[in-house]
């Protein structure tokens, strides 16, 4: 508890003085590329980076108290109701990437200067900004992302797609139970979508069971065993192995 206690003060430090005018005018300046970006939705990522500077010198200056709010993340809500997380994308951008590249990221758009910033945190002062930066405008959105997610993990990543579908209050609990089963079988690391597809497997190899198609059985049974951790796919293997010889 030493390091915690430590941090305990009765003299917390003095926020940073309040520069009115300067506040308002930033303020300002957000609040209009915010409207400029609802109006002009085709062309809302070129002005991302002098939205994400902004937002870092509200932070820094609190400008946030010019309109008696508690904190930064209470202007963010104002801001950004829909979700904060973008703005907290812009800022990332803004604190991580040099400067050479920020100049440059408006021919890109905020999406990949996200996967940008994977980059230039790994790399720091190697971050090669060139080579990434014309990737980024050669490659379209997801091909470039799968490159640096590439670049980071070693692997290739798998195609991908987000499914939509609407679910009822009353079914949540059962789905989240289900979802929240496969995750503890499976690991922590999983994500929903794979505890998704071990659910249907398990259904499926269930539904084929007596009667129904081989090819789904065996098909359900693969994907299911791929899923497992390895730890026990070795176990599984170590169940069926002397009893298929």
């Amino acid at each position: 508890m030493i390091g915690l206690t430590s941090l305990v003060t009765e003299y917390p430090p003095m926020p940073p003085k309040l520069n009115r005018r300067r506040a308002t005018f930033v303020l300002g300046k957000i609040d209009e590329i915010l409207a400029w970006e609802q109006l002009k939705d085709t062309e809302r990522d070129t002005k991302f980076v002098e939205l994400g500077r902004y937002l870092c010198e509200v932070r820094a200056g609190q400008y946030w108290r010019l309109e008696s709010l508690k904190c930064f993340d209470e202007f963010l809500e104002r801001r950004f109701p829909e979700s904060r997380r973008k703005a907290y994308y812009l800022m990332s951008i803004h604190e991580n990437l040099p400067l050479q590249a920020r100049k440059q990221l408006k021919e890109v758009g905020w999406a990949k200067g996200i996967e940008l910033v994977k980059l230039a945190r790994r790399d720091r002062q190697n971050f090669d900004c060139a080579t990434w930066l014309h990737k980024a405008r050669q490659m379209p959105k997801e091909d470039f992302k799968k490159e640096v997610e590439k670049e980071l993990t070693g692997q290739e990543t798998e195609p991908w797609e987000i499914v939509y579908f609407k679910l009822y209050q009353s079914q949540m609990p059962v789905i989240e139970k289900a979802v929240e089963t496969a995750a503890l079988m499976l690991g922590s690391d999983r994500s929903r979508g794979y505890c998704l597809e071990m659910i249907c497997a398990d259904f499926l190899a269930g539904a084929n069971l007596d009667g129904g198609s081989p090819m789904t059985l065996l098909f359900s049974m693969t994907r299911f065993y791929r899923l497992l951790p390895r730890h026990q796919q070795e176990a599984f293997l170590l169940e069926i192995l002397p009893k298929a010889s």
